[in-house]
């Protein structure tokens, strides 16, 4: 509900979504009382106190993975994870940083930069535990921070960062003048980012990384930043941490990189105006270093994705997968209310809830032929790190992934008249998705904020690296009663007072009707897929379709 959405046209015949006749669909039941407050209780449970924002290595990862594995259990699931195990174990570095101080000296002055007013700064390295000394380091503005040798673009070219601060901005260069086109024009690109911004930086040698963070390009506000990563940060265990991350990851205010330009005798937005240029050379900040300090302690934990499986009665190799992550940020500094728990009762207790009502939903109906696997992926909220690790040691063979329906932040606001997907035309799982809606008398809309870059943002993604065709889908732009508008306003107040604040919180006023109206949609498609010899593709020319490919003679 709170992202993009995408059109898909009209109803289409499964035939065109991918090869072979399918059994006739049956419409399941709309959404019912009991369900809504079902679904209600189990949002209201997660998002409890006692959950403690469901933080991950914390005592309410503990109290999560009981409460979810314990609902898998009763609907019929059995453990899908190794050794008869509820969770898939996944191993994390832990980065807490203390004691931070950063300021930049440029024109004869020095700006201070305060950890949470001026700068968010973080890391993700774990060479030099103890005190850490950032001194005297160069400055240099590079634009996007993009190296896209497919788009003739490299904002690095004739420029070392070697041991120097970059300064990037947010999102591609095509989000202030669409008419570029450069970068798919308002519909970002991976190379838009803050995940990419740092790993590139990484690959160029540059020592630390200062992103300009402003409300619109980035799609949130200043305290969505200091919130996400004044906190430990986490990371998988990497061979080779130093080739992939740098010593210092940060945010800057715009108002500090426009008075630093200006200290420099340089223009932020003359600069800013070029960037947007395949042409742009990056700029040495004339006079300005950097200097920062700050302790660092890193440890690994053991945190766990939740998965549960009903096997598959003639096909049991064959898996569709639901998912959605059930970790949020835990606890952080008090709000203005004293409030220090963050609750994340839209993000994401109630994709948590949903695969909960899918396991009652499947374990309740006639076994579908192939096999059923919820995942409840852990440290989505640190990068997507759950799902990552599960990409990377699949427990179910990825090539025999039938498709996948990720969910994060659900409609909790009552029935649309449409559905909303974030990835626009990206497989045939989009054909079917128009055709289940309208047995809803729903249609598909057209994607609102491509430039938000949602497609990057959830647990599917990095499936979806991996070849295996994922749908995200929920909610819509207009409410039956109330239209677009009230979405629009909710939408806002959402992101503007709770999206990762403490205010995230469970709420009795809530319209369910919608959530699980939209959880029906999921369930329809995927118990069609499960019960059918049809394998979704990718469309021809997205970036996953050759990864896919290359498995085809295994579905054959």
């Amino acid at each position: 509900m709170f992202r993009s959405t995408l059109a898909c046209g009209a109803v289409l015949m499964l035939a065109a979504c991918g090869g072979a006749a399918a059994p006739e669909v049956v419409t399941p039941a709309g959404p019912t009382p009991t369900q809504t407050a079902t679904l209600s209780e189990s949002v209201r449970v997660l998002s409890s106190d006692e959950f403690e924002g469901r933080g991950i290595g914390t005592e309410g990862e503990g109290r999560t993975i009981e409460y979810v594995s314990r609902q898998f259990a009763a609907a019929g699931f059995e453990p899908g994870g190794p050794n008869g195990s509820w969770v898939q174990p996944v191993t994390l570095r832990r980065f807490n940083m203390g004691g931070a101080e950063a300021s930049i000296s440029v024109g004869g002055r020095m700006l201070r930069l305060d950890q949470g007013e001026e700068i968010v700064m973080s890391t993700r390295l774990p060479d030099g535990d103890g005190h850490v000394e950032l001194g005297n380091l160069p400055m240099v503005f590079v634009g996007y921070g993009t190296n896209a040798p497919e788009r003739n673009w490299n904002d690095f070219d004739g420029v070392d960062v070697r041991g120097k601060i970059i300064v990037v901005l947010i999102n591609d260069a095509d989000f202030e003048d669409p008419s570029l086109n450069t970068f798919n024009g308002r519909a970002m690109t991976y190379y838009g980012r803050w995940t990419y911004k740092y790993e590139e930086a990484a690959r160029q040698g540059a020592a630390g990384v200062l992103i300009v963070h402003e409300d619109a390009p980035a799609s949130y506000g200043w305290n969505t930043v200091r919130n996400s990563w004044t906190g430990p940060q986490f990371d998988i265990e990497r061979a080779n941490p130093a080739s992939e991350r740098t010593a210092l990851e940060a945010w800057i205010t715009r108002d500090t990189a426009v008075e630093l330009f200006r200290q420099a005798g340089l223009d932020f937005e003359t600069l800013k105006a070029q960037a947007r240029s395949p042409n742009f050379q990056a700029v040495e900040i004339p006079g300005a270093t950097f200097d920062a300090s700050y302790d660092l302690t890193s440890d690994t934990i053991e945190t766990a994705n939740i998965v549960g499986r009903l096997p598959g009665t003639t096909h049991a190799n064959e898996t569709v997968l639901y998912t959605a992550h059930w970790d949020h940020i835990g606890i952080g500094e008090p709000d203005a209310n004293g409030d220090a728990i963050f609750n994340g009762a839209v993000d994401n207790a109630t994709g948590t809830a949903a695969l909960i009502e899918l396991a009652r939903l499947y374990g309740s109906g006639p076994r579908p032929e192939r096999s059923i696997v919820l995942i409840g992926f852990t440290a989505e909220e640190s990068g997507l790190l759950g799902s990552e690790f599960y990409a990377a040691n699949p427990l179910y063979d990825p090539a025999l992934t039938v498709a996948g329906f990720n969910m994060d932040g659900m409609n909790v606001l009552g029935r649309m008249t449409d559905v909303s997907v974030t990835g626009s035309g990206y497989s045939s799982l989009e054909l079917d998705l128009a055709r289940h809606a309208a047995l809803q008398g729903r249609t598909v809309s057209a994607d609102t904020e491509p430039q938000a870059g949602y497609y990057f943002r959830s647990d599917h993604f990095p499936l979806a690296k991996r070849g295996i065709p994922m749908l995200y889908a929920d909610g819509g732009t207009a409410l039956r009663i109330g239209g677009a508008a009230a979405v629009e306003a909710a939408s806002a107040d959402y992101r503007a007072h709770r999206y990762h604040q403490a205010d995230d919180e469970w709420s009795a006023d809530w319209n369910l009707e919608g959530m699980a109206e939209d959880i029906m949609l999921l369930y329809g498609m995927g118990l069609e897929i499960a019960n059918n010899r049809v394998w979704p593709t990718w469309n021809e020319g997205t970036e996953f379709r050759p990864v896919r490919d290359r498995t085809a003679a295994r579905r054959q």
